[in-house]
């Protein structure tokens, strides 16, 4: 159960670093456009607030990926970086998109779940 466990982990952590990459480096590209269904110009006007979103998505995946190269001694960082990411897709879903809520939120969830079992 541990390796799968660390596996959802990690697979949310790359998710995150997507994400980064989408909003710091993509936002005003076609993919960074259709991945957020953004027009041109909100794009453009938004790019800054998007890198700064970024950033903040690259911490959260930095986080996991600390956890799990400290082994079994990292389940409480995985779990604290689980529970940033799963608020910031409960936020997302409330105040920007419910797809938020499926995307962030239940991979972190059931992440969290398999270190509970694991």
């Amino acid at each position: 159960m541990s390796f799968i466990a660390d596996l959802v982990v990690a697979l949310v952590a790359l998710l995150h670093v997507y994400i980064l990459v989408l909003e710091m480096f993509l936002w005003e590209k076609p993919a960074g456009r259709k991945a957020f269904n953004l027009t041109p110009e909100f794009a453009q006007a938004t790019r800054v607030l998007a890198a700064n979103q970024g950033l903040y998505n690259g911490f959260l995946a930095a986080g996991l990926f600390w956890g799990l190269t400290l082994g079994p001694d990292g389940t409480g960082v995985k779990v604290f970086f689980l529970a940033c990411v799963l608020v910031a897709g409960l936020y997302g879903a409330a105040t920007a998109s419910r797809k938020i809520l499926f995307v962030q939120g239940l991979p972190a969830a059931i992440g969290l779940i398999l270190l509970s079992l694991a």
